[in-house]
């Protein structure tokens, strides 16, 4: 190992096992010695990692194909230690659905990647804000992508528009310059940054089906990007126009009603996106081509306040901040 890393340590989160609720989490805090990167690998110290309900959902026992111990986490925002010579020293960002879930993950000091896994951040965002963009942003992206993609011909209803992803999906269709419509249950304000303007409703006092068929026209909506699943399953399916497409992340009930006729006769389309089955180096090629749109202010991160950035020693509590679905970015710093 490199001269300058020698004796080095560090520290990192460790799930020795599932856990059976987050009354009794079992989340250690362990000292590491730095990790020896491989041909082909990079090592990069982490400065700022997000931490995302999939990440305290594997602590849980939540996803059948965790493996135990590991080290949890997705999402980063560091600098190359050690590997090529033009890489070390940059500052880049990343995830993967395989980090924290079957190899060791974010929420640590020192992580080994494929270096094809990791790619320059942007030069005006923070590491806490780097750190947090990966998942949501790369499902709200992939999502829009399986479906076609934003245009500005679109009309786009996003469920669960103050969740993470939906903020994302908010601002990459804005960004498309389709026109957008915004659903919550509750009458908090719309929270993401938007390129353009959106009209939001509150699920649990208006007939959003039908005032989304009066503004359409009759037409009905493009796109439904349903960031919950069951609770807007309906809602999604009453205001689909023909040929339109509905996005499904997530859910809280697994069976639904489903009106085959209704699903064929309007030539409909279902897609599930699931960012667990991209790897590091496929959410890497994502993030290459968000950079940009970061860089020029078309998008923005999520705002990361100081009381929002964890230690390591209250990583009980931020995991259970987010479980409890905190809308605020709650971000590690090792």
């Amino acid at each position: 190992m490199d001269v300058h890393l020698t004796g080095r340590t560090g520290t990192a989160l460790m799930l020795p096992g599932k856990s059976d609720g987050l009354d009794s989490l079992r989340i250690e805090v362990v000292a590491m010695d730095v990790p020896r990167p491989g041909p082909g690998q990079v090592l990069v110290e982490i400065r700022a990692a997000g931490v995302n309900p999939s990440d305290v959902k594997a602590s849980l026992g939540q996803m059948p194909q965790a493996v135990w111990p590991r080290i949890p986490g997705r999402d980063f925002a560091g600098v190359v230690a050690e590997g090529p010579a033009q890489m070390v020293g940059m500052e880049v960002w990343g995830g993967g659905g395989e980090l924290g879930i079957t190899q060791n993950g974010s929420h640590a000091r020192w992580m080994v990647l494929d270096q094809k896994a990791v790619r320059a951040k942007p030069e005006n965002l923070t590491m806490e804000e780097a750190g947090s963009i990966g998942v949501p942003f790369v499902t709200a992206y992939e999502g829009l992508r399986e479906a076609g993609g934003a245009q500005p011909t679109d009309t786009i209803l996003v469920c669960g528009a103050n969740g993470k992803v939906g903020q994302a999906t908010i601002q990459l269709a804005t960004m498309a310059g389709a026109r957008v419509f915004a659903v919550n249950r509750g009458d908090a304000p719309l929270l993401a940054h938007c390129n353009g303007p959106v009209e939001l409703f509150d699920q649990s006092r208006q007939d959003v089906a039908a005032l989304i068929m009066e503004k359409t026209e009759g037409r009905g909506v493009d796109i439904v990007f349903n960031t919950v699943g069951s609770p807007y399953f309906k809602l999604g399916n009453d205001v689909m126009a023909k040929d339109g497409r509905q996005i499904f992340i997530s859910t809280l009930d697994r069976a639904v009603p489903f009106d085959i006729f209704r699903f064929f006769r309007g030539r409909h389309r279902y897609i599930g996106i699931d960012s667990l089955g991209m790897n590091a180096v496929e959410v890497g090629r994502v993030l290459e081509r968000l950079r940009p749109r970061f860089e020029t202010g078309q998008l923005r991160p999520f705002p990361v306040r100081e009381a929002n950035i964890r230690g390591f020693h209250n990583a009980r509590e931020a995991y259970a901040s987010v479980l409890s679905g905190i809308s605020e970015r709650i971000v590690l710093r090792p």
